[in-house]
């Protein structure tokens, strides 16, 4: 059971990391832009978005980088469907 978890908490962090790097992308930041406006690393941006790999990061910088994409938390964890809401009240 306890890797069951693991796995499902792997894949969460790794479409959290997906997520995070589309709406970065969407609001025309680099990761050095990003890392500045949620007072953490670039490289721990980096990390975080990295293909196939699962970061995990605090509570804290979740809601850092939240701000910093001027994006309610929630909306990371819904997506992909609440940025294809965002993409399409913008288009």
């Amino acid at each position: 059971m306890d890797k069951e978890m693991s796995l499902k908490n792997r894949d969460r962090l790794i479409q959290l990391g997906i997520t995070i790097s589309t709406f970065r992308k969407y609001r025309g930041l680099s990761q050095e832009q990003l890392a500045e406006r949620a007072s953490v690393s670039r490289s721990l941006i980096s990390s975080i978005e990295a293909a196939g790999i699962a970061k995990s990061f605090s509570l804290e910088v979740f809601y850092n980088i939240a701000d910093a994409l001027e994006i309610e938390p929630a909306t990371l964890l819904s997506a992909p469907t609440q940025f294809d809401n965002l993409l399409k009240q913008n288009t």
